[in-house]
């Protein structure tokens, strides 16, 4: 009986470690985190909130900027992998996108730690105006397939 009970244990051990191997080799997506925001604003609509949820939507808008632009080159959606564009999936490419992935991770939050510290000071307006330029060059990523030659 002990004997049924290591070998289905080792069985079982095995089986996990190799779903688990299998998963380290799906294709890593190239624009990964938040790349989306829920609704655009108009002028009228921002200069209703308080300064708080301002700079909420701040922030947000710059965390989908930080996901997206820096690989516009490559996509503007996530899901797009490495493979999907023909890049070869060597071990170099992976590191390479590990690497810029971790970066710009790193980016945003040294990013946000500074704007949660001194963006409260900013001129309401100047926040306003921030928030409808990060909208529009969000909105403007939609047509980005038009600059495109066939």
């Amino acid at each position: 009986m002990k004997t049924k009970i290591n070998l289905l244990s080792v069985i079982f051990l095995l089986a996990i470690s190799l779903s688990h191997a299998q998963k380290n080799d799906e294709s890593q997506s190239i624009i990964s985190g938040k790349v989306n925001i829920s609704k655009y604003h108009s002028r009228s609509d921002l200069g209703n909130m308080p300064k708080g949820d301002l700079l909420t939507l701040y922030i947000e808008r710059i965390e989908v900027i930080v996901n997206i632009l820096p690989n516009i080159a490559f996509a503007t959606k996530p899901g797009i992998t490495m493979s999907s564009l023909g890049i070869p999936e060597t071990k170099d490419n992976r590191r390479a996108l590990e690497d810029n992935i971790k970066a710009s991770e790193t980016y945003f939050d040294s990013t946000i730690e500074f704007q949660k510290s001194i963006l409260p000071y900013s001129d309401t307006n100047d926040l306003i105006a921030a928030i409808l330029f990060y909208e529009d060059t969000l909105k403007a990523l939609h047509t980005y397939n038009d600059f495109k030659k066939d």
